[in-house]
């Protein structure tokens, strides 16, 4: 922490300034034994969005068995990762934990399949963007705080917990150009922008705090561990498949495809031997709890790798010092870059892009658009009365669809399939 920094919030929290526990709107403290980001973690973690992502898809929908993680299960793992690298690096453990059970709270019904839908129906306006969706949850739809005039502010969190939640701080116009191609991801929607300006107030560009990165980091290693296991206990697939040349052709195509596609096959193949060749390596699960311990403790050992690799490479870059906001950056090997995306690309060859599930992704995409068009064109008759209030207020057509889509955003899978069966009529085949 620098004498400056130190000097601008004496006694305060280690490594983190006053403008770190600013709010948007200004609050009376009132508590003398929590921190500011403490009362941060609390606010997302009672919050009615955080609840919702227990029916929410992660990779399979969550009433498909009872081990499936859904999006609130993939949060609390993502947390606890996160918070425990956090602290080891010297971040605020509270605002990693906050960042990290934050970063899923925009994705609507069905996964990154239903934020597809959105974003096409949305193309009019802005589009849609999970990450850019959660801001909004946080800084105007959940409901805690409102302003002097009486306008939502979220949650209103600390400046600091606001900034380490955003994935991509940028807008989608000021998205960067990686590889020659503009960035399709984003963070703040045309409207949010003005919260945005406020929370990225000092931050060097498009750059992510390191509490941001090391919740980056937390979500690629935990959904890239855990959606293997799933897959797994599932009976999806088993490791020793890789052992097929096809099979082990199509993980290396994938992997590429979807993640690493400036990268060459031979390195994505070699992080499958290097992965292989751990002591962990599960090649094959029966279902008993000898084989159920072993693939647990294979989980939590590449947890362990991919944590371990990132904190040694940092350290040795930024030395012993306490890093936080914009003082260091998270290194990560590209050996462990490529390991991981390899680890993604297993679950995204044996359950995310099989051919059996493509008519059920169809289905889901029907199922958001015909919920889109209904209730734009009923006005807010069919809308929560929070979303109702939002439409009336709302000063154009294009204002009036974004709440339309805030609405079906904040839909479970359940609770979308309910909708549609109630405003349109049966559900589509293979429901």
């Amino acid at each position: 922490m620098s004498a400056a920094r130190a000097a601008e919030n004496p006694g305060g929290i280690p490594g983190y300034g006053d403008t770190d526990s600013e709010r948007w709107v200004q609050e009376p403290r009132k508590s003398t034994y929590r921190s500011d980001f403490e009362r941060d973690r609390a606010r997302v973690l009672h919050s009615s969005a955080l609840r919702r992502l227990g029916a929410k898809t992660q990779v399979v929908a969550p009433d498909t068995d009872d081990f499936v993680r859904t999006r609130l299960t993939h949060s609390l793992e993502v947390a606890q990762v996160g918070r425990e690298l956090g602290r080891v690096l010297g971040c605020d453990p509270d605002v990693v934990d906050t960042a990290c059970l934050s970063h899923d709270l925009g994705h609507p019904p069905f996964g990154h399949n239903g934020e597809s839908a959105l974003n096409e129906v949305a193309h009019a306006i802005g589009g849609f963007e999970g990450n850019a969706q959660t801001l909004r949850l946080l800084t105007r739809l959940e409901p805690k705080v409102l302003t002097a005039d009486g306008h939502p502010a979220g949650l209103n969190l600390t400046r600091a917990s606001l900034d380490a939640a955003s994935k991509y701080p940028w807008s989608a116009v000021d998205a960067p150009v990686i590889h020659g191609h503009r960035s399709s991801k984003f963070g703040a929607y045309e409207d949010d922008l003005p919260v945005f300006a406020w929370l990225r107030d000092g931050a060097p560009g498009n750059r992510s705090c390191i509490e941001a990165q090391v919740m980056d980091l937390a979500d690629d290693i935990s959904y890239s561990v855990h959606d293997v296991e799933d897959a797994i206990v599932a009976g999806h697939f088993q490791l020793k498949w890789l052992d097929n040349p096809d099979h082990r052709a199509r993980v290396v195509g994938y992997t590429k495809q979807w993640y690493l596609p400036h990268n060459d096959p031979a390195e994505i193949d070699a992080a499958l031997a290097r992965l292989e060749a751990t002591k962990v390596w599960v090649r094959e699960a029966d279902g008993s709890r000898k084989s159920m311990a072993a693939l647990k403790d294979m989980t939590s050992q590449l947890i362990g790798r991919f944590c371990q690799s990132a904190l040694e490479t940092t350290r040795a870059r930024f030395g012993p010092d306490r890093l936080t906001r914009y003082g260091a950056e998270l290194m990560v090997p590209d050996e462990t870059v490529t390991e991981i995306a390899a680890m993604k690309g297993l679950a995204t060859t044996f359950v995310i892009s099989t051919e059996h599930r493509q008519p059920v992704y169809e289905r889901q995409r029907e199922v958001l658009h015909a919920l889109v068009s209904v209730l734009n064109a009923s006005g807010d008759r069919h809308l929560e009365p929070m979303f109702a209030a939002d439409w009336r207020d709302a000063n154009d057509d294009g204002a009036r669809l974004r709440v339309v889509i805030d609405q079906v955003a904040s839909l479970t899978d359940a609770s979308a399939l309910a909708m549609y069966e109630r405003l349109v009529g049966s559900l589509p085949s293979l429901w």
